[in-house]
């Protein structure tokens, strides 16, 4: 087989490819980061050309998923392990990656399943020091120590495991290309070797993989869309609730997430969430609210603070954790322009407690109702929740899936649900209901009824 060598620029942030230096990427206009890369063609034999099928003779007939036990993780892949797929999990250095995949191995191994670890970071001494803080013993848990890909494809194919786990796709290479493991040919090269065995052969691969600082997944983004389906493990190391979240998934829904807690001895799952997040509430505290949130198919409540205090600055700041700072700043603006109060020389401070981050447009009553509380010093009933997206205009919008939010705010003990007019006339005829639910229009709505009328 002849090979040819050529030099070739890669982006490591898109893998865009070039034949000269650039100091800025065409692409994602990212600066710098153009690097060396040898590329090497082989020549190859003409292969046969591939089967043909018409849609209509496809098969239909569904996948078996391979159930890991672990509800949560199940929730978040869809209902199980899709056999063939590529499942890509990333998330921050010490976060829990390698404890859930032992975890998970230990699960699927129960079940007399064969299941092969390689790892090319840590030594077989580590894992099994891992493997027995977590108290994991199981026979059918194969581990390895490799870094090629070919060795790996090699061994999963003698074996023929239930389940292949990498960690971490950056420690990887191919004897095929002739750049340093951790190089954007590299990671792109890899991942498709073990996609293609992992198609061809119909063994689920799991990979791990690290992150950057602005918490997306290191490597050519190319590398996203070769996976099946991308899970971050989010979390501070601060607190003990760890979020895995789907970013996306060709067999489920892409807004699914699972709840965890670290413990001692790994991570255990949290059948509750909102239990959980609400357990170490304040009461009768200004600048707290709850607000009935869905991820997916489950809702939960979280609890929204907020501290406004005099800037010394003459200007002030705006902080959120958990939510969207810019979004943040544009209610921060509708509050001054259609209720009247003055922020612009207030210090705002915005979190969502417990560590848990929120995107969903059903967060902006919440942030109007934690900020004005903490403003004028009023307590919010502890018994009250709130739920709606706040328009440019002042006017509150209706969010989906209503029902599911006030069913769960329902369960636990909640007494007054505020939510967008559209949407309370819509629920205010469920039988069901014994929550007492206002309806209203506009944040001016939101004074009268929270803080002026008691």
């Amino acid at each position: 087989m002849a090979k040819k060598e050529q030099l070739t620029f890669l982006c490591g942030k898109c893998g865009f490819e070039s034949r000269k230096w650039l100091g800025q990427c065409p692409d994602c206009k990212k600066w710098d980061s153009m690097t060396e890369q040898v590329k090497t063609n082989a020549r190859t034999a003409r292969r046969a050309p591939g089967k043909i099928s018409t849609l209509q003779k496809a098969s239909t007939k569904e996948l078996q998923r391979l159930v890991t036990s672990i509800s949560e993780l199940d929730r978040v892949l869809g209902g199980g392990i899709v056999p063939g797929s590529l499942v890509l999990i990333g998330g921050d250095p010490g976060i829990g990656k390698s404890t859930l995949i032992l975890q998970l191995l230990s699960a699927l191994a129960g079940n007399n399943n064969k299941v092969l670890y390689v790892t090319g970071e840590e030594s077989e001494q580590q894992i099994k020091m891992r493997a027995e803080r977590l108290s994991i013993e199981d026979e059918q848990i194969f581990l390895a120590t490799e870094n090629c890909v070919e060795s790996i494809i090699a061994m999963a194919t003698e074996l023929k495991p239930a389940l292949l786990a990498v960690d971490s796709i950056q420690t990887m290479y191919s004897e095929e290309v002739g750049s340093a493991p951790g190089s954007v040919t590299q990671v792109r090269e890899s991942t498709s070797r073990l996609l293609t065995h992992a198609k061809t052969s119909n063994l689920p691969v799991i990979l791990i993989g690290h992150v950057t600082k602005d918490g997306s997944i290191a490597g050519p983004r190319v590398l996203e869309h070769m996976v099946d389906t991308v899970l971050y493990f989010e979390g501070d190391r601060g607190h003990i609730f760890r979020i895995l979240r789907t970013v996306k998934n060709r067999f489920g829904s892409t807004n699914e997430i699972g709840v965890f807690e670290m413990k001692e001895n790994g991570l255990s799952e949290v059948d509750n969430p909102s239990a959980l997040f609400l357990a170490e509430r304040p009461q009768n505290v200004p600048g707290s609210v709850v607000l009935p949130s869905v991820e997916g198919t489950r809702p939960i409540l979280v609890e929204v603070q907020a501290l406004v205090t005099s800037s010394s600055l003459g200007t002030g700041r705006r902080t959120a954790i958990g939510a969207d700072p810019q979004r943040v700043a544009l209610l921060t603006a509708v509050l001054e322009k259609k209720i009247g109060v003055t922020l612009f020389d207030q210090d705002i401070f915005l979190n969502i407690a417990g560590g848990i981050r929120i995107d969903e447009p059903a967060l902006d009553l919440g942030v109007i109702v934690a900020l004005l509380s903490s403003l004028h010093e009023r307590i919010v009933d502890p018994g009250v929740v709130v739920c709606g997206e706040v328009g440019l205009a002042g006017e509150i919008r209706a969010v989906g899936q209503m029902e599911m939010r006030l069913g769960e705010a329902q369960r636990l003990g909640f007494h007054t649900f505020l939510m967008p007019e559209s949407s309370a006339m819509q629920l205010e005829s469920l039988p069901s209901t014994n929550m007492k639910i206002i309806g209203i229009k506009t944040v001016q709505d939101v004074v009268t009824h929270l803080f002026v009328a008691r």
